[in-house]
């Protein structure tokens, strides 16, 4: 049975968010199994970074279930909730392309038992979270009853060949931005999200909507932040990519990371530090993020 902190935990960082198997097929025809999904692989990014982190999810109590466990507990990950509240554990079929990019398809279904809310410092939300039902309920639930000065990050992470890209998919990444203190996105995204519109205008609907700021990746062209009055861009790291699963996950983990202790640190210190992470998880195959010593060196 997964231990549950039930504690005030008024340090610590709740990511709320889909676990699920990549089940990952490589260029060459080999097909390997990892523990992921978006909500885990930023949990599990953070908990390496060293910082406290619960995290609500759910998974079935089976193999795959278990080696999702096994995995979230090795970097020092808490549940913050039962999360066997599924029959089987929930899969991406992942495949990698010569230039490292994935495309998934997915078997997944989304929902949350009870969640241990506590005080946390930060709450990461992403993905499917708000998106998908009836989990998304469940998490507008929880944004709704978070306690005054609690910090939210909100990665939209869009999945639309699981979702859509219907009008009720944008009115609930819309309802979850107005939350956020950041809403982090990749270009992909909002290209997706708004067509047509452009990284800047996308960005601006979105800050109009409630959001203090967007942090926008661009794959090789690097990141920017983007407020109401200044857009600050950094370069991406220079790495051979093996694979992308997981690299939008581990920079919106280095942003947390990067803002613990200092919410208004120099924001082209907080990119640059996303982007390092971001750049070592791709360097290696699967939703594998650094430590805090790799990010070191």
């Amino acid at each position: 049975m997964t231990s549950l902190d039930r504690d005030n935990a008024a340090a610590d960082v709740l990511v709320v968010g889909e676990a699920l198997v990549d089940v990952v097929t490589t260029a060459d025809g080999a097909t390997q199994e990892h523990p992921g999904g978006s909500g885990a692989n930023v949990a599990v990014a953070l908990g390496r970074l060293g910082r406290p982190v619960r995290y609500a999810a759910s998974y079935a109590d089976d193999a795959r279930g278990q080696s999702l466990a096994t995995h979230l507990a090795g970097s020092g990950v808490r549940m913050a909730c039962d999360p066997h509240v599924l029959a089987r554990t929930s899969t991406a079929q992942a495949t990698i392309a010569a230039d490292g990019s994935a495309a998934y398809v997915f078997d997944l279904e989304w929902k949350l038992g009870e969640i241990a809310v506590g005080t946390p410092r930060f709450v990461h939300i992403g993905s499917l979270a708000p998106v998908l039902s009836p989990g998304a309920e469940t998490v507008f639930a929880l944004l709704d009853g978070l306690p005054d000065g609690v910090r939210v990050l909100y990665d939209i992470n869009m999945r639309p060949t699981l979702t859509g890209t219907g009008q009720e998919v944008v009115s609930r990444i819309e309802r979850a931005a107005a939350y956020a203190d950041v809403v982090k996105a990749s270009d992909e995204d909002l290209e997706t999200l708004y067509p047509g519109l452009g990284l800047d205008d996308a960005a601006a609907r979105l800050l109009a909507l409630g959001a203090g700021a967007v942090a926008v990746t661009r794959g090789g062209d690097g990141a920017s932040w983007i407020t109401t009055s200044e857009r600050i861009d950094v370069s991406a790291e220079k790495v051979t990519v093996v694979d992308t699963i997981g690299a939008g996950d581990t920079f919106s983990a280095g942003l947390v990371d990067a803002l613990w202790d200092d919410f208004e640190r120099d924001r082209r210190e907080v990119l640059a530090h996303g982007v390092r992470a971001a750049a070592i998880t791709v360097s290696r195959a699967g939703a594998n993020p650094p430590t805090r010593a790799e990010l070191g060196a």
